[in-house]
């Protein structure tokens, strides 16, 4: 079965992730479903650390909160692993909490992983296979405090689209 890809086109350039369906499947429905509603257009990477993470898809411009849908289960007992260039969902302190934002690791992020008990991890649900210099220009973007949110880009770094690439033929995605 071939796992759907996305592009993710900012106004730094775009990036292509594949997105683990059999790994994370709720959650993987979950991000397409946001996909398909047009959700991620003209939301920002609102929170950009070189050599942690980039954060974005739930703040619009201004830093205003969109509306997002219930939250889900984490799926972080997956076994899937915060590498670099993961695609993983943020969350509350609630482990199940996540909805719309996602972030794309940009170390291997270990402590982000499941690992049982009381550190639930983050759960991983896709990779990049495209546009890596582009993550990597995102996460070297210079940054400020705003508006209660730290490491926020001085300059707007605008995730225009999200569009489905690719999902095998006779595949719900």
């Amino acid at each position: 079965m071939k796992n759907p890809s996305v592009r993710i086109k900012t106004n730094y350039g775009s990036m292509e992730a594949e997105l683990f369906k059999q790994e994370a499947p709720n959650t993987v429905a979950n991000f397409l479903s946001y996909v398909e509603n047009g959700f991620y257009e003209n939301t920002l990477f609102h929170r950009v650390m070189v050599n942690f993470v980039i954060q974005g898809g739930g703040l619009n411009p201004g830093l205003y909160q969109k509306k997002s849908d219930k939250p889900i289960q984490n799926e972080a007992t997956n076994g899937l692993k915060n590498e670099k260039f993961t695609l993983s969902m943020a969350r509350l302190p609630d482990p199940h909490s996540a909805t719309s934002q996602f972030f794309i690791n940009m170390a291997d992020n270990d402590f982000l992983d499941y690992t049982g008990g009381d550190n639930f991890g983050y759960c991983v649900f896709g990779r990049l296979n495209e546009g890596a210099n582009i993550a990597i220009a995102i996460s070297e973007a210079p940054t400020e405090d705003r508006a209660g949110f730290q490491n926020v880009p001085t300059h707007d770094i605008v995730i225009e689209t999200v569009e489905l690439l690719s999902v095998e033929k006779g595949q719900e995605p």
